[in-house]
């Protein structure tokens, strides 16, 4: 079991953070965050996420107009931004992926609501991995859905294979542009026990 320093760092102290201090991430960074992301459970070994980092001026000149006017000063400021994306054509690597099942691609090919709902919600998963997994890393997060997808597929993903599920803004976060916490639901009202 982790001792309440590592909780802390991964749940309990952790913020989503709204700036971050001029410190690069580097190609190293990342790296080691998707070596570290990448062993998180999904259905079938699927493994549907797909990551940009986004870190050149070019490349945030291009994600800007997609972005919500409340996340546009702090997304242009990060020293990188994932688009958590996912590939609609994920199964074509179940042959590699999940070899224990020789017709899991089967279970795919020409099933586009399956395809859809299987690859948004395990590529939700992947993208809840990256959070722990930057934390675990001495990275801070800013996680956020204020962006217009389909401004963010046509510039980055015109082909329309992957499609963009959220954005997370990463580096070493500023401790003095974090909100302060907000409650949390409490047990009782957030669980039933059956």
């Amino acid at each position: 079991m982790l001792d309440d320093r590592s909780l802390d760092v991964l749940f309990r102290a952790a913020r989503t953070h709204n700036g971050f201090l001029d410190h690069p991430v580097t190609d190293d960074d990342l790296r080691a965050l998707y070596d570290l992301l990448k062993w998180g459970p999904t259905t079938m070994n699927s493994q549907p996420a797909r990551f940009v980092f986004v870190r050149s001026r070019e490349a945030k000149e291009k994600l800007r107009p997609a972005l919500s006017p409340g996340n546009v000063e702090k997304t242009m400021a990060a020293p990188v931004t994932v688009i958590v994306a996912y590939d609609l054509r994920f199964y074509e690597n179940l042959p590699r992926t999940f070899p224990n099942n020789p017709n899991a691609r089967a279970a795919f090919e020409g099933k586009e609501a399956h395809i859809a709902t299987t690859a948004l919600r395990n590529g939700s998963l992947q993208g809840a991995y990256l959070i722990l997994a930057a934390r675990a890393l001495g990275l801070d997060c800013g996680p956020m859905s204020g962006f217009d997808n389909a401004a963010v597929d046509a510039a980055f993903f015109p082909d329309g294979r992957w499609k963009s599920n959220f954005l997370c803004n990463l580096g070493r976060g500023d401790p003095a542009k974090v909100f302060p916490r907000n409650p949390r639901l409490s047990f009782d009202e957030a669980c039933r026990v059956v």
